[in-house]
């Protein structure tokens, strides 16, 4: 596989009163609205940990520190390409009264229980976002210790 088709990202699981965050975007390649996790790429010369809270802060308007982490997804999405997810865990105990996406890419903001989630009205982008709810769900917590800074 060419690296230009291999992409390190990370993704957020944001849950809050028993309901997890997802962001609404359409998807590129089918140009449908789904249902995502807040995500993306780790740019160039950008840690893991600062790549996932400038994905939350952009995607949702949230500025929130990570508890734990779920381990890594792979998934060789329809477009060929590979994406390796590192899946971050953001528990706060309270969120500000008001907070909206900084990027125009994302269409809206809701909240789902796992029960909730099956019945949604729009699809999941792909299995990494119900795959890491699971996990969640499953009491799975990385220590943040185990990703080594970098130097």
């Amino acid at each position: 596989m060419s690296r230009e088709l291999l992409h390190l990202t990370v993704a957020a699981i944001v849950c809050f009163e028993h309901k997890f965050l997802l962001v609404e975007e359409i998807d590129k390649l089918s140009g449908n609205r789904v249902l995502n996790q807040p995500a993306g790429h780790v740019e160039q010369d950008e840690d893991l940990l600062s790549a996932v809270k400038r994905e939350l802060f952009e995607e949702t308007g949230l500025m929130l520190e990570p508890s734990a982490w779920l381990g890594i997804s792979q998934l060789t999405a329809a477009n060929g390409h590979r994406y390796v997810r590192l899946n971050f865990v953001f528990e706060p105990d309270s969120l500000p009264a008001r907070y909206q996406p900084q990027d125009s890419d994302i269409l809206a903001l809701h909240w789902y229980s796992a029960t909730e989630l099956p019945q949604a009205l729009l699809p999941l982008r792909s299995r990494l976002v119900s795959d890491a709810i699971a996990l969640y769900c499953e009491g799975v917590r990385l220590p943040l210790s185990l990703i080594q800074p970098p130097r």
